[in-house]
């Protein structure tokens, strides 16, 4: 039997999946009496990433509303998990390569604090370049959407890093005076709303209906020729979006006039024009013009309320910042670790010497001693061409030791790549190991589309 499965990244990775019916009861309740549930995440490249128990193994998540159907990938031996029921498939996903083999298992238990999920069903993919981990800078086992979301409504406080899980009985139905709602509609499990663009070369506004994509981490996807109206833009860039589990997809980036929510009109957002070739599986429902991701959801308190079919938009304290895009060229992975030498303080040693016969004074000697650890490295996945990084002699698999004067060792990978979304003209020095010799390079950001 042959299913798809949609998926794609987007700057890091962005993942979405069209839903697999599984003829089950799965529900994710709350535990005694509790009526709520608040949890702590970790945001990275605008992605959720929180901890949940699956049959008592403790994976590390990303939430995707833009998932129908929970998925597991980058296991290896250190992360021995018990699943039931495994079933054989093959799943297609963005990109134009082949499908690839999955594992079907049903029967699972989740646990999220007080939050238990009975029977989930879920995916497992063994293909080793499907690889989160590496473009996030932290272990991550899987994504989750639909099957968290559907059960409650879901109120994410991106400012503050929080998700509350709300109980839908005793949850305040009262929406805030500054709020805007929105109708949901639902296709293979996954949320669309209708929202409003307007385009470079239109004054009018263009409707579209997208997908809420909170595992997206770009702000919007526009499908060209989806719309009369959604032509290729006259101004745009061909970049490198992402990695789907069918393949790279490159794309158009661009910047739009703006995206009108209700009374929320957001200015000059950026947007992808992916290739149609690679988005093949994204457009089969017909009537979706694309993606709204989490570059977009950041800037609000966002409240989903599966049940009612709607979604709750307040803004949030990030609602008026800019948008950019990596003007630098390069995309960053994870390189693994290296032993690193460093001097330890807390275990240096003082005395005293004598001075010569004509000094009246004493010399401290210190003596440090010296520990080794392992250190976070990077490399350059990715290198637009003709990009100010290209244009400088960077290359591809070069391995940034020092950004800006500063190691990169001690440095997440979030804290990096910010420094290739600053304002134009920022400059930008590294120092990169190729081939077992250094050489160093500096750049200025470069905005092509302005």
């Amino acid at each position: 039997m042959f299913k798809t499965i949609s998926s794609k990244y987007i700057v890091l990775l962005l993942v979405f999946f069209s839903v697999y019916q599984v003829n089950s009861q799965s529900r994710f309740e709350l535990k005694g009496k509790a009526k709520k549930q608040t949890i702590s995440f970790k945001l990275l490249s605008n992605l959720i990433v929180f901890p949940i128990e699956v049959n008592g193994k403790e994976l590390n998540f990303i939430l995707d509303s833009g998932v129908g159907t929970t998925i597991l990938f980058n296991l290896n031996t250190n992360d021995s998990i018990s699943l039931n029921n495994l079933k054989k498939r093959k799943i297609q996903g963005l990109g134009s390569e082949d499908a690839v083999d999955a594992i079907l298992s049903s029967s699972n238990t989740f646990k999220l604090k007080n939050l238990r999920g009975n029977n989930q069903a879920l995916y497992v993919v063994y293909d080793d370049s499907f690889d989160l981990s590496s473009k996030l800078g932290i272990t991550v086992h899987g994504i989750i959407g639909y099957e968290l979301l559907k059960d409650f409504v879901v109120k994410i406080s991106y400012g503050a890093k929080k998700i509350t899980f709300f109980d839908r009985e005793f949850y305040d139905d009262d929406v805030c005076n500054k709020c805007e709602v929105f109708d949901l509609q639902f296709y293979g499990n996954k949320p669309y709303l209708n929202a409003g663009v307007q385009l470079e070369s239109y004054k009018t506004e263009t409707p579209v209906k997208l997908l809420i994509d909170s595992g997206g981490s770009d702000a919007m996807w526009l499908f060209e020729g989806s719309h009369p109206d959604l032509v290729s833009p006259k101004k745009f860039f061909i970049d490198f979006l992402g990695e789907g589990l069918s393949g790279t997809i490159y794309g158009k980036r661009t910047f739009i006039e703006s995206l009108n929510l209700g009374r929320f009109k957001l200015k000059r957002p950026s947007v992808s024009y992916p290739d149609s070739l690679a988005i093949i599986q994204a457009r089969k429902f017909e009537t979706r013009n694309g993606s709204l991701g989490a570059s977009i959801l950041k800037r609000f308190v966002v409240t989903f309320d599966y049940g009612n079919k709607r979604l709750i938009l307040k803004k949030g304290k990030d609602y008026n910042e800019p948008f950019r895009y990596n003007m630098s060229g390069i995309e960053l992975v994870h390189n693994g670790k290296i032993l690193v030498k460093e001097r330890d303080n807390k275990m240096a040693t003082f005395g005293f010497s004598n001075a010569s016969a004509s000094e009246d004074r004493n010399t401290v000697v210190l003596n440090y001693n010296y520990k080794y650890t392992f250190k976070n490295t990077y490399k350059i996945f990715k290198l637009r061409e003709e990009s100010p990084a290209h244009r400088a002699g960077l290359m591809k698999d070069d391995i940034i030791i020092k950004i800006n004067g500063k190691y990169t060792f001690d440095m997440p990978l979030e804290e990096i790549t910010e420094r290739f979304y600053q304002r134009e003209g920022t400059k930008v020095s590294v120092l990169v190991e190729r081939l077992g010799q250094n050489y160093e390079y500096s750049f200025k950001l470069e905005n092509i589309l302005k």
